[in-house]
């Protein structure tokens, strides 16, 4: 269906109509931030421990001396050549928020069950300075259901996205946003975990591709995206 052309004031009747859909929108998501700040909390019993640039690190320590602690499950698993390409694209738009979250009492992880010098030379590819380690060899991931075994995938099933998937449809490996607080304690909480689509306001270009004239443009989602070196010179 092609776009009509108008007149300006048909144009401005239809953006008044679309702007009262956009602010029940914005009404919805302030609805929803409060109920994801009054999610109850989970008590983290295990001592996870992650492989870090700096050398061995407890889950305590990701929080680099603040409370709260955002780890990005990055798909990287540890025979894979590359990192995601979907988690590489939300990953582009993190740098530049760093300074911002630290400053706000909040450490950004990235976690991948790759062998850090794996993890370590395709940061540099990408010229990421966010920190990112190896849970390699822990349950980590799948305590935070984002990989399964040999034997969950040729079930037929898995756990992910807070239901049952056929494990044709997805990854070994796959991508979620896990959220911690610690009290001055030390007590660790888990306080909230996101999949798929509700990932995509962390790529703020996918925002505003949604304003652009012809959109995400896109015959599969995320069919467009490439990981930035990958794309031709514009």
């Amino acid at each position: 269906m092609e776009n009509m052309i108008v007149t300006p004031e048909d144009w401005l009747i239809a953006r008044k109509a679309l702007l009262r859909k956009e602010e029940e929108e914005i009404g919805l998501r302030d609805e929803i931030n409060g109920m994801r700040l009054k999610m109850p909390r989970v008590k983290i019993e295990k001592d996870y421990s992650f492989d870090a640039a700096t050398g061995r690190k407890r889950l305590s320590d990701l929080f680099d001396g603040r409370s709260q602690l955002i780890i990005y499950h990055f798909m990287y698993g540890p025979d894979w050549s590359d990192g995601c390409l979907r988690c590489s694209f939300v990953a582009d738009h993190i740098n530049g928020g760093l300074v911002h979250l630290n400053n706000h009492d909040v450490t950004w992880t990235a976690v991948s069950r790759a062998p850090l010098a794996k993890i370590e030379a395709y940061k540099k590819r990408m010229g990421w300075t966010f920190p990112w380690v190896s849970s390699f060899g822990t349950e980590f991931n799948h305590d935070f259901n984002v990989s399964f075994t040999p034997e969950e995938m040729a079930s037929g099933w898995v756990s992910y996205n807070y239901g049952k998937v056929p494990s044709d449809r997805v990854s070994d490996e796959m991508s979620g946003l896990s959220s911690f607080i610690k009290d001055a304690d030390g007590t660790i909480f888990h306080t909230y975990s996101a999949y798929q689509r509700s990932l995509e306001s962390l790529g703020s270009a996918l925002m505003a591709l949604d304003r652009a004239p012809l959109g995400r443009n896109e015959t599969s989602s995320l069919s467009f995206v490439r990981r930035h070196d990958e794309y031709a010179a514009q």
